[in-house]
């Protein structure tokens, strides 16, 4: 029976969807994403023509800013599924991207602390 949570994922059984299947058999988004990228969505009028897991990304960036590494893991899903599926959102001009500042050192003892501290919230 599919977890509540994720309709993507059987307790038992594990994914129920294929990665390629969500992404059309794409390997490779058009768009250069960064796991840093910051996503958010544009509160365009295009919900109603997307598919249902277009659909969930735009849920998850419906907030403030999130990574694209965040976007992946409230989904579940791996890292360049959810890159493919935020590439799309950008060509029907659903999310937009903002890359992160390249000035900023993300192994620095306090980004990996707010990493660490925003994962355990998830849990």
């Amino acid at each position: 029976m599919p977890s509540g949570d994720d309709p993507w994922i059987d307790e038992d059984t594990g994914r129920l969807i294929r990665p390629y299947t969500l992404t059309g058999g794409r390997t490779r988004p058009r768009h250069q994403l960064n796991l840093l990228s910051l996503v958010r969505t544009t509160e365009t009028g295009v919900r109603e023509r997307l598919d249902p897991e277009h659909v969930q990304v735009l849920d998850v960036c419906s907030g403030p800013p999130v990574s694209v590494a965040e976007v992946a893991a409230r989904l579940r899903q791996p890292v360049q599924v959810a890159k493919i599926l935020l590439s799309d959102l950008i060509d029907v001009r659903a999310v937009t991207t903002r890359a992160p500042v390249t000035n900023a050192d993300p192994t620095t003892r306090e980004t990996l602390e707010a990493v660490l501290d925003g994962l355990q919230q998830l849990l």
